[in-house]
C-alpha cells in the first residue's frame, strides 16, 4: 500500500491535479469562515455591479472635516475627473462640432482629454450655426459646453438637509478608506440579482462538487455491481445485464437525462435528486469496462483455487477479483465525478437543473447569467469565473486520472 501511494505521488500529473483540487476544497471550506452568510444574500438593488471596492457615500460625506479629512493637492486630479466625466458620446459630439466649424482635426486623438478640451475652448462659439444645423442640435452643443465649464469651475460640494447646510466638501478633501464606516469589497462584483458573485461562486462550487460526488458514487456502484456480476457469473445473467446495458447505451445518455429531469417536479428537483438522476443514467460504460476486466480475471489460478476451496461468490469477488480492479474503479469514479459536474451544468443551462433558493450550483449561476444576457452586456464577472471554475475542476480531476493511469497501466509506464 505504501509503495503504491509512493508511486502515485511520484506522478507529476497526479500531483498537479491533486494540488489544484485540494486548493479548491480548502477555498470552499475556509472562505465561508472569512465571509459568513448565505451565498444568495441580496446586497445590491441594481444588477451587475462591477468588481471593486464600494464605499458608503453617506458615511464618506459625514466624515469629520477636522479629524478624518485630509487636504491633498494632486496635480492630475482635475484631469482625471474630466477624463472620467467625459463619455465617449460626449467626445464624439465635440469632434463633430469642431469638424463643422472647420477646425483641422488631423492627428487629434479624441481620447486625449487635455488636447481635446484645449481645442474645444479655443474654437467653441455658441452663436455658430452652420447651414442645416437645427436649433435643437445647437442647444445640445451649448449644454455640452455648459457641462464642461461646470466640471472645470466647480470648487465645493455642499451637503445639506432640509435647507440646513451640514458640511462642505472641497475638491482637495480626501478621506482614508479605513475611517469610513461601511466599506464593501466585491472582487467579482454582483450578479443580476445583486448578490456577491465570489460568495455565490464558492457556495456553488461546494454544491456542484457534492452533486458530482453523489453522481459518481451512484454511477460507480451500479456499474461496478453489474459489471462484477455479468463478468463473473456469465451465462443468462450476463446476457440480461448486457441487454439492459446496451439498451441504455443505444439511447443517448444526455437525452435520457433531460427526459427524466423534465418529468420530475421542479419543487422536488434539488441538488441530491439531480445527482442521483445523473448517476442512474451514466453507469453503462463503467459496467462494460468492469465486465471486461472481470472476464480476464475469473479463470486465473488464484480464483480457481478459491472456487475449489468452496468459497462463496461474494468472498471470491471481494477478495480475489475486486483488489485487482480497484485502481480501475478509482479512476472510473474520478471520471464519473467530473462527468456529473458537467452534466449538472448542462442541465441547468437548459433550465432543468436544481431548483433551489437555498444554495446555488455552477450550472444555475450560468443559467442566471445567460437569462439576463450577461454575455451580451459585457458583464464578464457573472459567467467567466463560473466557466473557469468548471474548467479547473474538470482539468484537475482528469489530470489525477491520467496520473493514475500512468502508474497502474503497464503500457503507459516510462
Amino acid at each position: 500500500m505504501k509503495n503504491t501511494l509512493r508511486n502515485v505521488f511520484h506522478s507529476s500529473k497526479f500531483v498537479a491535479g491533486f494540488i489544484i483540487f485540494v486548493f479548491l476544497l480548502v477555498t470552499i471550506i475556509v472562505y465561508p469562515l472569512i465571509n459568513p452568510g448565505s451565498p444568495l444574500e441580496q446586497i445590491g438593488v441594481g444588477t451587475f455591479a462591477r468588481p471593486g471596492t464600494y464605499v458608503s457615500l453617506y458615511d464618506a460625506a459625514k466624515t469629520n472635516p477636522d479629524r478624518e479629512r485630509e487636504t491633498l493637492r494632486l496635480s492630475d486630479a482635475d484631469d482625471k475627473r474630466l477624463a472620467k466625466a467625459l463619455s465617449d458620446s460626449d467626445r464624439v459630439l465635440m469632434v463633430e462640432w469642431l469638424g463643422l466649424k472647420g477646425v483641422d482635426l488631423e492627428g487629434v486623438d479624441y481620447q486625449d482629454t487635455e488636447a481635446l478640451l484645449e481645442l474645444w475652448h479655443e474654437n467653441y462659439d455658441s452663436t455658430f450655426k452652420p447651414k442645416g444645423m437645427t436649433s435643437a442640435a445647437q442647444k445640445k452643443y451649448k449644454r455640452l459646453n455648459d457641462a464642461l465649464l461646470a466640471l472645470q469651475t466647480a470648487e465645493n460640494l455642499t451637503v445639506s438637509s432640509e435647507g440646513e447646510e451640514l458640511s462642505t466638501i472641497k475638491k482637495n478633501d480626501y478621506v482614508n478608506v479605513s475611517t469610513v464606516t461601511n466599506v464593501k469589497n466585491l472582487p467579482l462584483g454582483t450578479d443580476n440579482f445583486g448578490r456577491d458573485v465570489l460568495k455565490e461562486l464558492v457556495g456553488a462550487t461546494k454544491t456542484s462538487l457534492v452533486v458530482g460526488l453523489v453522481a459518481g458514487v451512484v454511477a460507480t456502484l451500479i456499474g461496478l455491481t453489474l459489471g462484477l456480476l455479468s463478468g463473473y457469473i456469465g451465462g443468462v445473467v450476463d446476457d440480461v445485464i448486457m441487454f439492459v446495458t446496451n439498451l441504455f447505451t443505444v439511447i443517448p445518455g444526455f437525452i435520457l437525462l433531460i427526459l427524466i429531469s423534465y418529468s420530475i417536479s421542479p419543487e422536488l428537483r434539488g441538488p441530491t435528486t439531480v445527482a442521483v438522476v445523473i448517476g442512474l443514467t451514466s453507469w453503462t460504460w463503467t459496467a462494460r469496462s468492469v465486465r471486461s476486466q472481470v472476464i480476464s480475471l475469473r479463470n486465473r489460478d488464484h480464483v480457481n483455487l478459491s472456487k475449489l476451496s468452496g468459497h462463496s461468490l461474494i468472498r471470491i469477488v471481494v477478495t480475489d477479483i475486486l483488489p485487482y480492479i480497484a485502481s480501475y474503479v478509482v479512476m472510473a469514479f474520478i471520471l464519473q465525478v467530473s462527468s456529473g459536474i458537467l452534466s449538472e451544468a448542462q442541465l441547468s443551462l437548459l433550465g432543468l437543473g436544481p431548483k433551489t433558493t437555498v444554495t446555488p450550483t455552477l450550472g444555475l449561476m450560468m443559467n442566471w447569467a445567460m437569462s439576463y444576457s450577461a454575455h451580451i452586456n459585457g458583464t464578464w464577472w457573472a459567467y467567466l469565473p463560473v466557466i473557469l471554475t468548471i474548467t479547473l475542476i474538470s482539468f484537475s480531476l482528469n489530470l489525477m486520472n491520467t496520473g493514475l493511469d500512468q502508474v497502474f497501466n503497464p503500457t503507459l509506464r516510462d
